[in-house]
């Protein structure tokens, strides 16, 4: 008797098992590259087009740079270019990639030749050098998607950036992104420009559409684009400290050296601070303390506007409000070229036509000068439209007593522990032209009248009317200047 069999269709087989590589803890647990929470990790996630990372020294500025681009080499039509100022500067970038990348991605080839990195997947990072501005030359006609420049304010000036912001394009940029990134500290030969572009149109952390470095105005689309008028592209500035990054500041012994140099370099290395410049006029400016909030100022507060009025440069008009505590606040600005004197009136009327009383306006006193003019001064065609002056004192000494004033002004008050002189956040230019006046070389009683002064000019002219007592006695009958107005009620 046979023993009885199971036909095939009926056995139950089963796929066969891969058996996994033995889990090795170890290497799962070595991060190649963790970002810092705070800043660092902000920089890598930033989606606006140009964005600029720095501010004190071993923020962790550079492994950020060189981590920023990761995100896009696995992609075969990712395309990148990190540049540093002199080939000796790229050898240490270069260097701290080669320790970097291969571990971040696997396979991963670097060409001395080309000095360009290959992902295996076909993503291309470039490394180079813009020592010159002649240099942008040798990427005519080339096309990336991701552009960054490593410690900016080394360039003198924006052309490079602003020629490399045309090479920045790419058929795939709706899935890869478009993007600019800079890292820089304080300093340098272009620290004027970056602060220009980066730092003043907005506060740190707040993304803004893109403004010309000349003229403060948004960039747009232009005429017969179908998005004329529409802004062009947002920027933003992250501001990171020593204490940011924990694997320098916990030692202390990088503090300490940061600690050790000369006033300006530490404010600028240590403390992170963009308004401070050698041999500027007013190194005690803060913006954490004099710039503060917009607010409506109180009806009941007495205001007065000061102007230093030009045609062919640019004329500043700055507006005080005095708090019951005497301390003076700056509310608004206007900053302007080519308007004639007339024309300044009336956008100055409009500009406070809410504003109720104006008690008094100062203007620079050269303007009640006739030049041997038979038709009325610049001064007379302002005050005959309505809009009224009284004439700056410009006697010996003004300049220099203008400047103690403001350096007084800026000083904390030991009894309201508040500065006397504040400036609210939306008078831009006045805040970032105080801080970068620099002094007369010849006289370091006063600044640099070469510098773009106009609105300092204004601001001394206006806490000069009454530096230190209330405003609230002034009698234009008892007024001494240099110009005597014949009729008190119309200024001239």
């Amino acid at each position: 008797m046979s023993q009885a069999t199971t036909p095939p269709e009926k056995i139950q087989t089963s796929p066969a098992q891969v058996k996994a590589e033995p889990y090795n803890i170890e290497e799962a647990q070595d991060v190649v590259f963790k970002p810092n929470p705070g800043p660092q990790s902000e920089f890598l996630s930033a989606s606006e087009r140009e964005v600029l990372y720095g501010g004190s020294a071993g923020g962790g500025k550079s492994y950020a740079m060189l981590a920023d681009p990761l995100h896009g080499l696995n992609d075969p039509n990712f395309s990148g270019l990190l540049v540093r100022h002199t080939t000796e500067e790229l050898r240490e970038l270069i260097q701290k990639s080669q320790e970097l990348y291969p571990r971040a991605i696997p396979g991963i080839k670097w060409s001395e030749r080309k000095s360009q990195w290959t992902s295996p997947q076909g993503g291309r990072l470039w490394m180079s050098y813009l020592d010159k501005d002649t240099d942008v030359t040798r990427y005519q006609g080339q096309a990336f998607n991701w552009i960054g420049f490593d410690e900016l304010t080394q360039w003198s000036s924006p052309y490079a950036w602003d020629y490399m912001r045309s090479r920045l394009r790419s058929a795939h940029s709706d899935k890869l992104g478009l993007y600019m990134r800079g890292t820089t500290n304080p300093g340098g030969s272009g620290h004027s420009w970056v602060k220009k572009m980066f730092i003043d149109p907005a506060p740190a952390n707040k993304p803004y559409w893109a403004t010309n470095v000349e003229t403060g105005e948004t960039i747009r689309y232009p005429a017969g684009h179908s998005k004329a008028g529409q802004p062009l592209f947002k920027r933003r500035f992250i501001p990171a400290s020593l204490f940011d990054n924990p694997y320098l500041a916990e030692s202390g012994d990088y503090e300490a050296m940061l600690l050790s140099l000369p006033e300006h370099q530490r404010k600028q290395l240590l403390e992170g601070n963009w308004d401070i410049n050698e041999g500027a006029a007013f190194p005690e400016f803060n913006r954490a303390i004099h710039v503060v909030d917009d607010f409506k100022i109180p009806s009941n507060w007495t205001r007065f506007r000061a102007c230093d009025y030009g045609y062919g440069s640019y004329t500043g008009v700055i507006w005080f409000a005095v708090a019951p505590d005497e301390q003076l606040i700056v509310y608004r600005e206007l900053y302007c070229s080519k308007v004639t004197a007339s024309d300044l009136a009336d956008m100055v009327m409009d500009a406070e036509s809410g504003d109720g009383t104006i008690r008094y306006g100062v203007l620079d006193s050269s303007l009640w000068h006739n030049r041997g003019d038979t038709g009325p001064s610049l001064a007379e065609q302002m005050n005959q439209k309505g809009c009224r002056w009284r004439p700056s004192d410009r006697s010996r000494g003004s300049r220099v007593s203008g400047k103690n004033e403001i350096h007084r002004r800026l000083q904390v008050d030991e009894f309201t522990e508040k500065p006397r002189l504040v400036f609210m956040a939306s008078c831009t230019n006045t805040i970032t032209q105080l801080p970068a006046i620099p002094l007369d070389k010849r006289n370091p009683e006063d600044v640099d009248t070469h510098a773009e002064d106009h609105l300092y000019d204004a601001l001394r002219y206006g806490i000069m009317t009454r530096p230190r007592s209330s405003i609230w006695d002034f009698d234009p009958a008892k007024q001494r200047s240099g110009f005597q107005a014949a009729d008190n009620k119309f200024g001239y």
